[in-house]
């Protein structure tokens, strides 16, 4: 397998740090050398999260530049939105479709962005874009709290690794009571890209 470059992007609380703990360990259970860095300002109050996983044959740094992502991995569209610089030309954006409005939104101090400057901005880098109504799947399932892993179902049918291997990943980061729900997410992402 060719080298995989993912940025993963969200806000505190959506479970960006697990998704990127999954992938990185699919990469190592695939064969291939797995690194990961990330950062987290203030991502205990809703700050953005912005995570790193490289996978290859050899991995010399964690870190992705900007415009060199192949997959960029989104649980908010403004977080989406923030880091669409990162995807390289052609690269794959998913892109949950909830929206969080930041405090300078929520006190009337800015705008959220709209759907056609989004979309506009998606479509200067890529024509791959998958808006993913995971939110919704994941309350559909049992909790908002498995939306990241719905998103790795979705994410998961992109890529050449087998589906087993994403589902022993997560049953190795998730704590025992919650894995039957968040295979369940899993399996409902996957239908999620046609």
């Amino acid at each position: 397998m060719k080298s995989v470059d993912f940025t993963v992007v969200g806000v505190g609380g959506q479970g960006t740090l697990l998704a990127s703990d999954v992938i990185a360990q699919v990469g190592l259970e695939a064969g291939l050398e797995a690194k990961k860095s990330e950062v987290h300002g203030m991502a205990q109050r809703g700050g953005s999260v912005i995570s790193h996983v490289r996978w290859s044959e050899k991995v010399y740094s964690p870190l992705i530049g900007k415009g060199e992502a192949d997959f960029l991995v989104a649980f908010e569209k403004l977080e989406a939105l923030r880091h669409v610089d990162w995807l390289k030309p052609g690269g794959v954006a998913l892109v949950n479709d909830q929206e969080i409005p930041p405090v300078a939104v929520s006190s009337g101090g800015a705008e959220y962005p709209s759907d056609e400057r989004f979309l506009a901005a998606f479509k200067a880098v890529t024509d791959r874009l998958y808006l993913i109504p995971s939110l919704k799947v994941a309350q559909e399932v049992g909790s908002a709290r498995v939306n990241n892993v719905v998103m790795l179902g979705a994410l998961s049918t992109l890529l050449d690794v087998d589906a087993a291997v994403w589902r022993a990943a997560i049953e190795e980061r998730v704590p025992p009571k919650y894995v039957e729900m968040n295979l369940r997410a899993f399996d409902r992402g996957r239908t999620l890209i046609k």
